[in-house]
């Protein structure tokens, strides 16, 4: 096992750049996932890692070795990728200790040690079929047991998730989160899934157009985002924004669309008639007399909870209750955010007001 340093890192192909400077800290032992929309560099990022792509700028270490210019062969990190990749002439045992066969490693240690990665994997039923006798969630297990049996000081794993269906990427993840667990890996993992990220991660990394965003464990990010970006993408359904002024004349309060009045717990000092964007989640809504005036648009029960889509002051939201309500579209009801829940952002940055 060993740690990761990513240090002012900095890719371009040609004359545009991807990455712009990244740092980030992973210790030892730790599940880092780094998570994002398409196209905000977190693959790049991680093929850098592996040594797939090369370094523009800055420095990668693994351990205490500078990896830029080492092959990947030579990083001792094993990656799984969304594409299976397996040998479809070769059974799952020979799919496994084929890697262990390439560096000359004596039959019987791959025997060992694949034996000991499919026990891990439950695979041992299935050591002497072919990938095309497997499940999609047995040939990842596949795929995982190959890059478990090289041992290695770091696992990347990249998008392992997304060609399987929702319910096996449900059981698949409490699999690569007991793994990691056992075998206590520093592991890098790749998703756009924030479900998956905050499920899984010790550590998540935000990115967005090739920076972090922010960095930390998941329920910080979820409690204390640092700003609008941040507070949009983590979380499901997606926060609630809605953009007014900071009112502190006669209580404070926060003056959204239309004009309505929406509670507040605390504000920056000197901030009245601020403009600001108010953030609410939509499981932090309660049904309240004096709560603001919301037509239901939409109701979507679940089985679990009831979301409903609401309009107040003219503009959308999407509140989620965990009771049973008997909501019809047209109805009015009125929607009160718990105050000490709620977040605020400077409309012009983004980024979080604090009081």
């Amino acid at each position: 096992m060993a740690s990761v340093t990513i240090r002012d890192v900095v890719k371009a192909f040609g004359a545009t750049q991807v990455i712009h400077g990244v740092d980030i800290e992973i210790a030892d032992g730790e599940f880092v996932v780094l998570v994002g929309p398409s196209g905000c560099g977190k693959s790049t990022l991680l093929r850098m890692i592996a040594g797939l792509e090369n370094i523009t700028a800055g420095e990668i270490r693994i351990g205490e070795r500078v990896v830029n210019n080492v092959p990947p062969k030579e990083r001792d990190i094993a990656m799984v990728f969304q594409n299976y990749a397996l040998y479809p002439h070769m059974t799952v045992a020979a799919n496994m200790g084929f890697s262990l066969k390439l560096r000359g490693a004596p039959k019987s240690e791959i025997e060992t040690r694949v034996r000991r990665a499919a026990e891990i994997l439950g695979l041992i039923p299935y050591l002497e079929r072919y990938p095309r006798q497997l499940s999609g969630g047995q040939r990842q297990r596949v795929a995982m047991g190959r890059a478990i049996v090289r041992d290695p000081q770091v696992f990347l794993f990249d998008e392992p998730l997304s060609n399987l269906d929702a319910k096996l990427r449900v059981a698949m993840r409490t699999e690569i989160k007991e793994l990691h667990q056992r075998l206590k890996t520093t592991t890098v993992y790749v998703t756009h899934d924030q479900i998956e990220a905050m499920t899984m991660a010790d550590k998540i990394v935000v990115m967005h157009d090739g920076i972090v965003e922010q960095m930390g464990r998941p329920l910080e990010l979820y409690d204390r985002p640092d700003n609008l970006f941040v507070a949009g993408f983590i979380g499901s359904p997606a926060m609630n924004f809605l953009k007014g002024h900071i009112r502190g004349n006669g209580g404070l309060a926060f003056e959204g669309p239309g004009g309505v009045r929406l509670p507040l717990a605390v504000a920056p000092g000197a901030s009245e008639g601020r403009p600001a964007v108010y953030g609410v989640r939509p499981e932090h809504f309660a049904l309240a007399d004096d709560g603001a005036d919301a037509e239901i648009q939409v109701v979507e029960p679940t089985g679990s909870e009831i979301q409903v889509v609401a309009k107040v002051g003219g503009e959308e939201v999407i509140a989620v209750f965990r009771e049973r309500h008997q909501f019809n579209p047209g109805d009015r009801i009125r929607l009160k955010p718990d105050p000490r829940l709620v977040h605020l952002f400077d409309e012009p940055s983004g980024k979080r007001l604090s009081a």
